[in-house]
């Protein structure tokens, strides 16, 4: 059962753009791109640096860190397997809602998935 948190308004993400919310010891980066709003791990899995520092250009986030990019719907790293975990958002009522689980990598995923279907 998904536990959703109110964590900003549509307000505050157009002003800016992004958001860094903080949930229990978590770090969350909020993207509002083309009326969207996506959700990352905070912390770069590559240099640890903030992803909300970071530059967001053609539905991916540069880190500041090293210029990896991520790709906001996956977290996929460009070129790379490592993979930036991603949050489900909600939108209601022009209030943003996150949940504080994040998927699994998708590559991992698809390992796993793979690894199920084997006899």
């Amino acid at each position: 059962m998904t536990e959703w948190v109110e964590v900003a308004t549509l307000q505050e993400l157009r002003r800016r753009k992004r958001k860094l919310v903080i949930i229990g010891d978590t770090r969350i980066a909020l993207f509002l791109v083309d009326d969207r709003v996506y959700a990352l791990a905070d912390t770069c899995v590559h240099k640890q640096r903030s992803l909300t520092k970071g530059t967001v250009l053609h539905g991916r986030v540069i880190c500041p860190g090293h210029q990896w990019a991520f790709d906001l719907e996956s977290g996929r790293a460009d070129d790379r397997d490592e993979c930036q975990p991603t949050h489900d958002v909600r939108i209601d009522d022009s209030t943003v809602y996150l949940d504080p689980r994040p998927h699994p990598a998708p590559h991992r995923a698809l390992q796993e998935a793979r690894m199920s279907k084997e006899p």
